[in-house]
């Protein structure tokens, strides 16, 4: 499972991305969530897997790692995309078959917003694959800091997100090691009436809670014991320096916003 997962693993690296500062990285991350809601039509949203791929390119991050990765969240663009085949019902029709009825609309607007969840993982995913936790919370901090006048923890805040974002690959790990042990002692998720695979999943929930307390406590022991006692006060080994690098990659989502405004026009 830990092979097939991209969320929040962190692959080292010397590319182009690799080596573009945290907080640009996040800078370009949050605005391409916003820009791709530009995307209305065929040429934009062709633009929109143009760019993604020339990301991934730059990045080095092999291609198929990351479709591999996209496994997980499969069901989930699957749905979607149903939901849109079958409930939207503009346009001429052009598929019938007793109470199945697709319209063209509903095609259109299906691989629409399947391309438009495709792109959003796959950017993010090259985030967290490309960058460090450590440089993630160091980046956040920065970029949080102005809400330190409103007194808001950000370096904890910056601090909870990361260790969130890095426990998902081991939390993944921890529940394919549980599952293989269930199904060692002849329990059995993957077949059967659906009440009876909700049944055999309490006993995999247990120990995976357990061992997820563990770990924090564990954590925050760590923490404690090496003197940990939040940001006030404190300073940093690494210092972010931004490149020229930082701002071709910032300057190119305002290129994408213009190209695809050209295009929805």
């Amino acid at each position: 499972m830990m092979e097939k997962m991209i969320f929040g693993r962190f692959i080292p690296g010397d590319s182009f991305v690799h080596r573009l500062d945290p907080r640009s990285k996040l800078i370009f991350v949050f605005a391409f969530i916003i820009v791709v809601f530009l995307a209305n039509n065929t040429p934009t949203y062709i633009a929109l897997l143009v760019f993604t791929l020339l990301i991934i390119f730059m990045s080095r991050i092999k291609m198929y790692f990351l479709i591999n990765g996209l496994k997980p969240v499969l069901i989930l663009m699957i749905f979607t995309f149903l939901l849109h085949i079958f409930f939207t019902k503009e346009g001429p029709l052009i598929f019938q078959w007793k109470f199945i009825h697709i319209y063209e609309e509903g095609l259109r607007q299906g691989i629409y917003i399947s391309i438009r969840f495709l792109v959003l993982v796959f950017v993010t995913s090259i985030l967290t694959l490309t960058t460090s936790p450590i440089s993630i919370t160091d980046g956040l901090e920065v970029l949080l800091n102005p809400l330190k006048r409103l007194k808001l923890p950000v370096h904890e805040l910056a601090l909870m997100m990361s260790i969130s974002l890095r426990f998902i690959p081991t939390l993944m790990d921890e529940t394919d090691k549980i599952m293989k042990a269930q199904m060692a002692r002849g329990s059995d998720i993957t077949t059967g009436p659906i009440k009876e695979r909700i049944k055999a999943v309490v006993p995999l929930l247990v120990p995976l809670f357990v061992s997820a307390f563990k770990r924090a406590e564990d954590l925050a022991t760590a923490m404690e014991v090496r003197g940990y006692r939040g940001g006030e006060g404190r300073t940093r080994y690494r210092q972010l320096k931004w490149s020229i690098g930082d701002t071709v990659a910032v300057f190119s989502i305002v290129v994408m916003v213009v190209v695809l405004v050209y295009l929805r026009s």
